[in-house]
């Protein structure tokens, strides 16, 4: 818990901290690398460029002082957070670098306004974030057998399959004997290549099939300015080697009987994917309705598996023919949990209709391909 003094100093100066949060996180990041090049290599500087990063770092910040203030939930944001750190090896000994140069931030954007007392507060904030995440983050690293000098294995492409256009699927298989990890449906791994620039970049790609079959199998879209999927589709082939981490990611299949609405657009079909095949091995009779939005039938991957998958209750939405998802037209069985994934404008427009259509908000789970979440207003 906030002690007292310092919840009070933290109450009368959040306001401000909300208002210049994405100031202070872009005077942050540049700082911090400057000092400790080798973050580098562990940040997607893509979401740098975009700034996505930094909207979600102050995001969080600003809503685990609204917890320690008032109890806002930030339970979810926490688990989120502690499984993208455990998929790219965050050590504990990295939290003191970047609390540094956080409360440094804070400084330099707010000036003299941050007295010894305002900077104590939100230093004390900042450390209980902190112990939270490492020891969310410690259990993560025991249950996955790994720690981050273990984290990155060797695993050889034993097939490459062109899924759609700009998209590719790659089955893994370890290249170091080792077993294949289980993992649970909706889960991702993070791929690290080496780029030609010399920087080791790593991207989380979702888990396109079901756990159990000895093999690990990725689907990557090709993005304009992405690094690690252009690499992957130009120069990673059959027999190649790449680095993989363990599987992560806390938006997973209910394994109760409920029934499961999977409602994605583009390639967010990836985790439903895994979902289907897991349910049709596992729990035939459960019920499910699956509903895809893509903007042409030649861009919709693994498009004949997830017909034959989905089986009656499939519903296929293509933009440039039928228009955007009718989120009206989706069956919506009693008692249904909904899992979303794709586009952040999608997501928001479909959880939106769901809502209105009468689901709980805690029925509804959603996967964004990136930090942050869908109440990141800034994005």
């Amino acid at each position: 818990m906030l002690s007292a003094a310092s919840a009070a100093v933290v109450r009368a100066t959040l306001p401000v901290v909300r208002a210049h949060a994405a100031e202070i996180t872009a005077e942050f990041y540049p700082s911090m690398f400057a000092a400790h090049p080798e973050l580098l290599n562990l940040f997607n500087q893509g979401n740098q460029a975009s700034g996505r990063q930094r909207i979600a770092l102050a995001a969080a910040v600003v809503a685990f002082a609204e917890h320690l203030l008032d109890g806002v939930p930030f339970g979810p944001i926490a688990d989120r957070i502690a499984h993208k750190h455990v998929s790219l090896g965050v050590r504990p000994d990295q939290y003191p670098i970047v609390g540094r140069h956080l409360i440094g931030a804070v400084a330099t954007v707010l000036g003299d306004a941050v007295t010894p007392e305002v900077a104590a507060a939100w230093e004390e904030v900042y450390w209980l974030f902190a112990v939270l995440l490492v020891a969310a983050e410690a259990r993560l690293y025991q249950n996955a057998g790994v720690s981050p000098d273990t984290l990155w294995r060797p695993w050889r492409v034993a097939k490459r399959d062109e899924e759609a256009v700009d998209t590719a699927s790659f089955t893994l298989v370890p290249d170091d004997g080792g077993p294949v990890p289980a993992f649970e449906p909706g889960q991702y791994v993070s791929v690290a290549v080496d780029l030609p620039d010399g920087h080791r970049q790593p991207r989380q790609y979702s888990l396109s099939q079901a756990p159990g079959g000895g093999e690990l199998r990725i689907t990557v879209r090709r993005v304009a300015d992405g690094a690690v999927s252009n690499f992957l589709h130009d120069n990673v082939h059959t027999d190649d080697v790449v680095l993989v981490g363990p599987p992560a990611g806390e938006v997973t299949l209910d394994h109760t009987g409920r029934p499961v609405l999977l409602i994605s657009a583009g390639i967010g079909i990836t985790p439903m994917l895994s979902m289907l095949h897991h349910i049709a091995a596992t729990q035939p009779t459960r019920t499910v309705v699956a509903a895809h939005a893509e903007l042409t039938p030649e861009r919709h991957a693994h498009r004949a598996e997830y017909d034959q998958l989905g089986g009656s209750r499939q519903l296929t939405w293509y933009e440039n023919g039928d228009g955007l998802i009718d989120v009206d037209a989706i069956p919506l069985p009693p008692g249904a949990i909904a899992y979303l994934c794709g586009p952040i404008a999608f997501m928001r427009d479909v959880r939106a209709g769901l809502l209105r259509r009468g689901m709980s908000a805690d029925d509804i789970r959603y996967e964004v391909f990136g930090p942050g979440t869908l109440d990141d207003t800034s994005y």
